[in-house]
């Protein structure tokens, strides 16, 4: 059963047409020339291919035919293929001064490019600037301050566990949260679920167990 994933990556559509027809689309090294008229017997080829639409062939072929080493091998004396590797005639002056200006013009392009990239040197002549010496922060003498005193202790307060039956709605109490106890207000009494809004404002559910009194 064929695949119906389309392809959609130029060059995943690239690697599939060097994988389909060898002779043709060269993957590595040296190109050959592409027969004139070589998109059309391509689309009629694949067709029936599920993987490739025509739009995103035209995209990689545009992409193949434009690159540098393609460029390069639109040249005097070398014959197109189709694509089964036949040859298909050699090629025409006009093809091939039109090519190598394509080339020139992308090879400038691409030139001009990595020296806007490039970090500027210094002028001529003149040093670099040198960096002021950082300067160092010297700790500020600490200056005694009086100890403060104790905070007083406050009294204890002996908590202990609430029944159901002694609370009720808007009563005050403490909820067991952790090792601190935390005071809040029960908002509702739901058969065993008890509902407390802590003083911070968060409502908790809780059992009988974890109330304090």
């Amino acid at each position: 059963m064929e695949s119906t994933d389309k392809l959609t990556d130029t060059n995943a559509i690239l690697a599939y047409l060097y994988e389909t027809f060898p002779l043709c689309f060269i993957a590595e090294g040296e190109t050959k020339p592409l027969k004139i008229g070589l998109f059309q017997d391509l689309a009629e080829r694949l067709a029936d291919d599920s993987k490739v639409s025509k739009t995103q062939l035209r995209v990689a072929l545009r992409r193949y035919t434009s690159s540098w080493r393609y460029l390069k091998s639109v040249k005097a004396g070398a014959q197109r293929v189709d694509l089964d590797g036949q040859p298909c005639g050699e090629l025409e002056q006009e093809h091939i001064d039109h090519a190598q200006a394509m080339l020139k013009e992308s090879q400038e392009k691409a030139k001009a490019k990595r020296a806007a990239q490039a970090p500027k040197a210094a002028p001529a002549g003149k040093a670099p600037a040198k960096k002021a010496p950082k300067k160092v922060a010297v700790p500020a003498r600490k200056t005694e301050r009086p100890a403060k005193a104790a905070p007083k202790a406050e009294p204890a307060v002996n908590l202990v566990q609430a029944q159901l039956t002694d609370l009720a709605k808007k009563q005050r109490v403490n909820v067991k949260l952790g090792m601190t106890p935390v005071a809040g207000v029960i908002t509702d009494i739901n058969k065993e679920d008890i509902h407390v809004q802590l003083d911070s404002g968060l409502t908790i559910k809780v059992k009988a167990e974890h109330i304090l009194l």
